[in-house]
This record gives structure tokens, sequence and C-alpha cells, in this order.
């Protein structure tokens, strides 16, 4: 892909961002920083640094990253990307029935994979511990409604 096509897929990105930052529901209740000022602020850096990308894309300054003639990607490229999208998939097809901690151990997992770390107890607990505490951060202290931790709990 040209830098051109990546600005494109990026300037897109931060799109659709903004308009999901434009269907946040608004509490009723008046806050001085409300749920939307964060991913909009998020969204905000997004479209700076894709419209600066764009910009250093059209005027040639960016470097083409394609493959040139006889080069080929790193060997296991499709496994590591099977990886991190089976994470992702996982995470967002088991939030729902599953609670929050599972699915997201199991999307770390496959994010871990995807950066060639072994499938084993480590990883299990160190992943469990990041989507616990995240869960902690955002559902307990900051009151993001993420859902339960687990479905059996409330």
């Amino acid at each position: 892909m040209t830098p051109r096509v990546v600005a494109g897929l990026i300037g897109l990105m931060a799109a659709v961002a903004a308009w999901q930052v434009t269907v946040i529901p608004v509490p009723l209740m008046q806050q001085a920083v409300g749920p939307v000022v964060f991913p909009a602020a998020v969204v905000a850096s997004l479209a700076v640094l894709a419209a600066i990308y764009a910009w250093r894309a059209w005027h040639d300054r960016e470097v083409d990253l394609s493959l040139d003639e006889g080069q080929t990607p790193l060997p296991g490229a499709t496994a590591r990307m099977a990886w991190l999208l089976a994470g992702g998939v996982a995470f967002v097809g088991l939030v729902g029935p599953l609670g929050f901690v599972v699915p997201g151990t199991l999307c770390g997992m496959g994010v871990a994979k995807a950066f060639d770390a072994p499938l084993a107890g480590r990883s299990l607990l160190v992943c469990g511990a990041v989507a616990t505490g995240f869960w902690l951060l955002f559902a307990q202290v900051l009151g993001v409604g993420l859902g339960p931790a687990l479905p059996w709990l409330f």
C-alpha cells in the first residue's frame, strides 16, 4: 500500500470514530466533564495525526513500505494476524455472555500470541490481571458501564 492509501484509510478510521463519538448518549444530569470529552479528545488527536500524515504522504515525505520485487514478508505474518484478529473477535463475541474479564483475557492472549508470547500459564495470569485491572479502573473507579466482570457477579 502506498502512503496515500494508508493516509486515506487512517482518515476513514478517524471519520468513523468521530461519528461514533456523536452517538454517545449524554447523561440527563449536567456534568462538567461528561462521557464524550475523553473519546472526543482521542478522536480529535487521531484526526490531527491523520491530517499530518496525509499532508506528508501527498508531498512524498513518507516512505513507501510496500514490498519491492523479490521481497517477502516475515515468516508467520499470516498466523500473527490471525491470532490478533482471533483475540479481537473473541472479545467482541464473548463480552456479552461472559462479562468483561474472561473475553478481555482471551483478547490479551491473542495479542500476546501475535507477538510470539507462548500460550502458557504466565500469559494467562498477566492477561487476566490486565483485564481485571482495566475493569476495576473503568467500571468501578470511573463508573464506565462495562457490565459485570464475570456473568455470575453483580
